[in-house]
């Protein structure tokens, strides 16, 4: 069986910046869903003091995840029950022009079961101190199908920098 991604939308932040992407109308033709995203914060900060966080259909509810980093130096993981998280999102302090990219990967959204997230992120400053790899797991302990995903740097404290992109796809079974 072949599956076939289909781009539904695509957003690219112009100049000044943008507090958040929105993904609206998500329509319920598709069995799962993925964001690609190319981001960087207007925040002067260096690559691991912003997060790229989201929220599904606005709720800001019954969130936590797991996850698993490696950068520069060292190596951990965390926890949190309070947010999604999807990376780390470099500042102005990392090298111009360097954006970090992640992948979303939100299976049977439209189901009526709770939704779960997997994410695959990396943030580079052509340094060997200032990277970063994260596996991230996700879940939203709602049943409701997903209309609606919002992505905020650090839960919207901080701009999305011009150019950050994020496009979501639709995936069919075919």
């Amino acid at each position: 069986m072949a599956t076939t991604y289909e781009a539904i939308a695509t957003v690219t932040v112009g100049s000044g910046g943008a507090n958040s992407i929105d993904f609206t109308s998500i329509p319920a033709t598709y069995t799962d869903l993925v964001i690609l995203a190319s981001h960087r914060s207007t925040n002067s900060a260096g690559a691991g003091s912003n997060a790229l966080t989201f929220t599904f259909n606005g709720s800001t509810s019954n969130r936590s995840y797991l996850w698993f980093y490696a950068g520069g130096t060292s190596v951990g993981n965390a926890n949190n029950t309070n947010n999604m998280l999807g990376g780390i999102v470099p500042g102005t302090l990392v090298t111009s022009n360097t954006f970090a990219n992640s992948s979303i990967y939100i299976p049977n959204y439209a189901s009526s079961n709770n939704k779960s997230s997997s994410v695959d992120s990396v943030t580079e400053n052509n340094s060997s101190t200032d990277n970063e790899l994260d596996l991230i797991a996700n879940l939203w302990s709602n049943t409701s199908a997903i209309t609606q995903i919002t992505l905020y740097v650090t839960g919207g404290t901080y701009n999305f920098a011009q150019y950050s992109t994020a496009t979501l796809y639709g995936i069919k079974n075919s």
